[in-house]
């Protein structure tokens, strides 16, 4: 068992992904942030969605996890951000040996 992990979220700019991506790198508790263009269809106030999303995707240490859940919740715009911590079971050793090593 890996002790990196991921943690997803999703911003309604292309602007506010960068600078989240570049304020969670800069404060080392993402060795990397993937920004990707989806569009999401989800139910929000009694009433169903399609927008424009923009996904961050962040490779983190386990250890800082939480701490990085809570620079995501209070740098977001949204009232209710997705923020999705999911453990990496496996990979690439040189990898996520880096991955610890960036976020240390």
């Amino acid at each position: 068992m890996s002790s990196a992990c991921v943690v997803t979220t999703t911003v309604d700019s292309e602007e506010a992904a960068e600078s989240l991506a570049k304020g969670i790198v800069e404060a080392r508790l993402g060795a990397c942030v993937q920004i990707v263009p989806i569009r999401s269809v989800y139910r929000w106030e009694g009433e169903v969605r399609v927008d424009a999303e923009w996904q961050c995707v962040v490779k983190t240490s386990a250890i800082r996890a939480d701490e990085l859940v809570e620079h995501i919740k209070a740098h977001h715009t949204y009232d209710v951000p997705e923020v999705v911590v999911t453990p990496v079971i496996g990979g690439s050793d040189d990898y996520l040996a880096w991955v610890s090593e960036e976020t240390s």
